[in-house]
């Protein structure tokens, strides 16, 4: 099993659908890849067309248990007195890319428009992102790092 790290570049969206009865959207984006959850941060005062510009990294295992390889962008409207509103959600699907990856160490999907959906499936936007996968290069002395730390294997 090969381990590597997931980049997604979030940019943009265009043309997503108001949810507030006043017509104010603060969308922002929870990122989903199996059991792991990232949020952006609240585009404020930007509506439809927000602009995040961030990067979020995912740690991968491939091939993995689950065999379910795809990244959920779930669009919310942030609301200050009340529950946050589901925009839509956009799903792309990085199997191939973690192949590649694996094969040759590194793969990427260059930025691109991808549909946003509301629940019923229709078209509510679209959002802008790009995915780079790193191959994590193992170090021969039996130890992993963690966040600058080091624990040793021989324990």
């Amino acid at each position: 099993m090969a381990i590597g790290f997931l980049e997604v570049h979030l940019l943009n969206a265009k043309g997503l659908r108001g949810t507030d009865f006043l017509g104010k959207t603060d969308p922002y984006v929870v990122i989903q890849y199996k059991s792991q959850e990232q949020t952006s941060s609240v585009a404020r005062d930007e509506g439809g067309c927000p602009i995040w510009n961030e990067k979020l990294i995912f740690k991968v295992e491939y091939p993995s248990q689950v065999h379910d390889y795809k990244l959920i962008f779930k669009i919310m409207d942030h609301d200050t007195f009340s529950a946050d509103d589901f925009i839509g959600q956009a799903t792309i699907y990085v199997k191939d890319l973690l192949e590649l990856g694996v094969e040759n160490g590194a793969s990427e999907l260059q930025s691109r428009k991808y549909c946003v959906v509301q629940e019923d499936n229709s078209y509510c936007g679209e959002i802008q992102v790009g995915i780079k996968f790193t191959l994590k290069v193992e170090e021969g002395n039996g130890e992993e790092e963690y966040g600058g730390w080091k624990q040793s294997y021989d324990d």
